[in-house]
């Protein structure tokens, strides 16, 4: 039977249009004004008692321009699809039919990521880090631009990626490459299925419109819907680890991990589930990860927030501890942001031009090269952000930050 996608347990936060912003400064309304704006922000000493640093803070909107799409954007999947629901961390550990239908969906959403590059805004973040203007990131996404984009820049994975599977008992990794492979190898006629999807072009346009239109809906984070879809016959693959050496539970007796004839996961077992990589809705972050998203925020003296509403609470609580120890602040989003009368509304001078605080509503992959142009032209490069030597680990979020 297959799974029935109950009413949640969780609200998915602000899915509804938010409050339109206020600029900052009002002469940020124009191109140019937001330009001279940022410029000022990220060439202004920073308060007193703050580190000379900058760090950034993206979403998904800063990703839309390599053709992904994101939840609250004009075109996000919120807007677009409204009967549109995650599957749930609790649900995909718990059930196998609610694993079903959320590997054939990524499986055939897989290659429009796999085959997304950073786009102009990404390497605009690099380039600031050569100018010695930014000295690591805090990222949502799970596309892993960040780290592609500028490898020398740390980059924290706030939520994960989507680029490695995680068995939920053992927490063995392996690359989603691969897995794909494997779901290709045991689910032959979708993988025929996919081959008509990319041919048609369906999984190619960046118009959501025009993939309803073929039939398919393309969620964030690579998940595809495809109406009417048989996913109770979808099969995955265990726990390779877990396959030949069954954990041992709680209780101190050992799990069960079986696979059929074709080597995917039997009903029967009690382990070995693979997971991507990221922390799904109701899934907690970390410990290690909030606390080098912490220390990261403590470090730095300003804080440039791109291509997010702040929705997640995750991200919220990072822009409100920045505004609690007093770091001016830059925002860039289309659309409103939670909560911005809280991180503006009431410490930022009248007479101030981008050196306390700017909010900006432009895209930020014309914005960004256009700010690295401008800074180039006027800037003396100042390697003062220590990004020069820094290096980034897939299991090790911000390791040269916790030394």
């Amino acid at each position: 039977m297959a799974a029935q996608m109950r009413k949640p347990l969780m609200r998915i936060p602000y899915t509804d249009i938010l409050a339109a912003p206020t600029i900052i400064p009002p002469s940020a309304t124009s191109a140019a004004g937001a330009l001279a704006a940022l410029q000022t922000f990220l060439e202004a000493p920073a308060p007193r008692h703050l580190p000379q640093r900058t760090v950034v803070l993206t979403g998904a909107g800063l990703s839309v321009a390599s053709g992904l799409a994101d939840y609250r954007g004009s075109k996000g999947t919120y807007r677009v699809n409204k009967s549109f629901r995650p599957i749930y961390y609790h649900e995909f550990v718990g059930n196998h039919e609610f694993r079903k239908r959320y590997w054939a969906r990524s499986f055939l959403g897989w290659p429009s990521l796999y085959g997304a590059s950073p786009n102009s805004g990404h390497y605009a973040i690099r380039d600031l880090g050569e100018l010695g203007l930014i000295h690591s990131v805090i990222t949502q996404n799970v596309d892993s631009f960040h780290p592609r984009a500028h490898p020398h820049i740390p980059s924290l994975e706030l939520h994960g990626y989507l680029r490695a599977t995680v068995c939920v008992n053992c927490r063995s990794e392996f690359p989603r490459d691969v897995f794909q492979e494997e779901l290709a190898r045991l689910n032959p006629r979708w993988a025929i299925l996919l081959e008509e999807a990319l041919a048609s072009g369906a999984l190619k346009t960046e118009d959501p419109l025009e993939r309803r239109f073929k039939g398919l809906r393309m969620n964030p984070d690579g998940d595809v819907d495809l109406p009417d879809a048989p996913y109770t016959t979808f099969r995955y693959p265990p726990c390779p680890s877990c396959l030949s050496d069954p954990p041992t539970g709680p209780d101190g007796h050992r799990h069960m991990v079986q696979a059929d004839d074709d080597g995917a996961w039997h009903p029967s077992s009690t382990a070995g589930i693979l997971k991507p990589a990221v922390v799904m809705f109701g899934e907690t972050i970390t410990g290690a990860v909030k606390t080098a998203a912490e220390q990261a925020i403590d470090g730095a003296g300003r804080l440039l927030i791109l291509g997010t509403s702040l929705a997640t609470y995750s991200a919220w609580r990072l822009a409100k501890h920045a505004k609690d120890r007093g770091m001016p602040m830059a925002l860039v989003n289309m659309g409103g942001v939670r909560g911005e009368d809280q991180l503006f509304g009431d410490t930022v001078g009248h007479d101030q031009h981008g050196e306390e605080a700017v909010r900006i509503e432009l895209p930020t992959d014309e914005l960004l090269p256009a700010l690295v142009t401008q800074l180039r032209k006027t800037a003396i490069p100042v390697i003062s952000q220590e990004s020069s030597d820094s290096t980034q680990g897939s299991s090790a979020p911000f390791k040269d930050m916790l030394s």
